[in-house]
């Protein structure tokens, strides 16, 4: 009879050496696939940083590379000369045509809408401002407006992947 108890009670202690060890390893794997996970969403939330500076550079220098004509007539302190005024608006449609060309970076999927809105709201801003600058007495407030609708756009992007929010006005104008 101890004998039989003895293998009864050995057998018994595989059984739970073995279950253990099979919750132990499941543990240890149920670890390994979150820290794969957790390191997948900041691989992801890089990745987002990374192409949302790249947009907002993007966007900067088109609007930079056409748009100096267009910020020497808003800023000039004297009555603008017919001249300055004629080269504003080649400035500001020039500027249009730059931002036809930006796209938005397929790591964006999620701020896609906001970013597609801005760009359209920024376009509209300088083709509004080459509209204007043909009329005799030029107002660019609501242009301006525009503009500041679209730099509210991308500022909530910023904040959708965790950047700090950036003034393009600051960036194209300053």
């Amino acid at each position: 009879m101890k004998k039989l108890w003895f293998l009864f009670s050995a057998l018994a202690l595989s059984f739970a050496l073995t279950a253990c060890s099979d919750d132990s390893s499941e543990a240890a794997d149920d670890k390994a696939t979150g820290e794969e996970a957790t390191k997948e969403t900041e691989d992801t939330a890089k990745e987002s940083k990374s192409a949302m500076m790249q947009f907002y550079m993007t966007v900067s220098k088109a609007i930079n590379a056409q748009d100096g004509d267009l910020n020497t007539y808003e800023a000039s302190e004297e009555e603008p000369t017919a001249e300055m005024k004629t080269n504003a608006e080649a400035s500001a449609t020039a500027v249009v045509a730059e931002l036809e060309k930006v796209e938005i970076p397929e790591q964006l999927s999620d701020q896609k809408a906001d970013l597609e809105a801005a760009l359209s709201d920024l376009k509209n801003s300088y083709q509004a401002k080459a509209d204007e600058l043909k009329k005799d007495a030029p107002s660019l407030d609501a242009a301006n407006e525009t503009f500041t609708k679209a730099e509210g756009a991308i500022s909530k992007a910023f904040e959708d992947v965790g950047l700090n929010a950036s003034s393009l006005g600051t960036e194209v104008n300053g």
